[in-house]
């Protein structure tokens, strides 16, 4: 492969691939799709966890079309060359980290919705499609496609399939797991192989579709997916609920889900975020509250729900319930717990974002736990949820520039993964593996677990060249 410059045989041989690499890969690509200006493929390096190791790609390539994804995968087949899937890089987990002289393969250029049939409720996609922009396309026709990240407005349906991802409307709707019905996929070495289905109900063979959802671009690379959609909801209305602690705050989500309300919606800011958002936005979220509750319904008529979740929450210790007035002031609410992840990173200019997800019952325990270990380490941690769905994102906010510091933070950040596994829970809930936390998974499948994953990639990748050194 294109790495080592140690040597100068080993320095004109690297040459010699590069070129061979370069020219083959214009055989079927456009000029115009091949970038090899240092400058511009180190912009391609990484995703949005910066702090995590990546190298340098030898060339950035932009495919239109599936048969030039084939070629690129031909090529790089041939030449043993190892390829790197990339979407819009906001993932937090270094799953589309460049590794040293890769093929990083870029498919927003791959960003047509191609069907949208309202009779069938389907969406046919390309990759590179944006998440906000699928919705507002499926929203005129009456449907919806519910995982919403945190990034819709930028991140994509192939870096949503590759981490499987989920969204604020996941206690209600799920994840993009179970809306990939089908899936085009170009194998390792150029084949291509469709997946799934586009009926409503289908159970021939093995579900290779699951399979490849959260496969981080190690099995192969998606280019067409698809995806099942639901008629459009009401606007949801929010309720607010401030809490004097977050294990107030969880208790009042446990004794909403145990008894049987549906939100759409049932998110979690502990103090540190919300002062965050303010301090980043201004959005005159309420300061003094240790945790704020965001509830929400898209029901016809979401006042009796709303009514009685806040007779819930008081229950469980609220302090002021407020519901939205309208949907202006409900997306306003929204817009705030978009905003958490970015706001907790100016704090300190660089976080570490967990994703341990665990048993709604280990909600509070979780996050007492995470406070606790913010305080042995000395640092900023704060805590969004997902709390309908016991996925939490702990924050650890640090300066990168100071060793020390960053030293704590991995360490923190290692603790609160350990204490989600010994809540019962998992260590990513839907940032997926990616490099940051490949120790971790195979503390959680334990040995025969890997192993069986080891084997599956070989079966699909058997040189090793899709998206190497992520998840194990």
């Amino acid at each position: 492969m294109i790495m080592s410059r140690t040597e100068a045989p080993r320095d004109e041989a690297a040459g010699d691939l590069a070129d061979q690499l370069l020219g083959r890969l214009l055989d079927g690509l456009p000029a115009e799709a091949v970038l090899t200006d240092p400058d511009v493929t180190a912009a391609y390096a990484n995703d949005m966890a910066s702090f995590c190791a990546a190298g340098a790609p030898a060339v950035v390539v932009l495919p239109r079309t599936v048969e030039q994804v084939q070629h690129v995968l031909r090529t790089a087949s041939a030449l043993r060359v190892p390829v790197v899937p990339q979407g819009a890089r906001t993932g937090l987990s270094g799953g589309a980290n460049a590794v040293d002289g890769c093929v990083v393969l870029s498919l927003t250029r791959m960003n047509r919705v191609l069907e949208i049939s309202p009779v069938d409720r389907i969406a046919v996609v390309e990759p590179g499609v944006v998440n906000a922009d699928l919705s507002r396309a499926v929203g005129e026709h009456g449907l919806y496609y519910p995982p919403d990240p945190s990034s819709w407005e930028t991140c994509t349906i192939g870096g949503n399939i590759g981490t499987a991802s989920g969204g604020l409307c996941c206690v209600k709707y799920g994840v993009t797991a179970e809306y990939v019905l089908g899936l085009d996929v170009v194998l390792a070495d150029g084949r291509l192989m469709s997946t799934g289905r586009r009926t409503a109900k289908g159970v021939a063979g093995y579900d290779l579709t699951r399979l490849f959802v959260g496969s981080e671009g190690s099995l192969g690379v998606v280019v067409r997916a698809v995806l099942a959609l639901r008629p459009k909801p009401p606007q949801q209305l929010v309720l607010a609920a401030e809490f004097a602690s977050s294990a107030a705050a969880c208790d009042a989500v446990c004794r909403i889900m145990a008894g049987g309300h549906v939100p759409s919606l049932l998110e979690l800011m502990d103090r540190t975020t919300v002062r965050a958002v303010n301090d980043m936005a201004h959005m005159g979220l309420p300061e003094e509250t240790e945790a704020l509750l965001l509830a929400a319904f898209d029901t016809p008529d979401p006042g009796p729900d709303l009514a009685a979740v806040g007779a819930l929450c008081e229950a469980a210790g609220a302090t002021s319930v407020v519901p939205a007035d309208d949907a202006a002031e409900s997306e306003l609410l929204l817009q705030a717990r978009r905003l958490s992840l970015t706001a907790l990173e100016a704090v300190k200019g660089t976080t570490m974002i967990d994703d341990v997800c665990v048993p709604r019952s280990a909600l509070g325990r979780m996050l007492d736990g995470v406070a606790a270990i913010g305080d042995k380490y000395g640092l900023t941690i704060g805590v969004c949820a997902h709390a309908g769905d016991g996925n939490t994102h702990p924050t650890v906010c640090f300066d990168a520039r100071d060793a020390d510091e960053s030293r704590r933070a991995h360490e923190s950040f290692d603790e609160i993964m350990a204490l989600g596994l010994e809540l019962g829970g998992t260590i990513t809930g839907e940032h997926g593996v990616g490099v940051l936390k490949k120790e971790w998974l195979a503390r959680e499948i334990g040995p025969v677990g890997l192993e069986m994953q080891r084997a599956v990639k070989t079966v699909f990748d058997p040189l090793g060249i899709l998206n190497p050194g992520k998840l194990f």
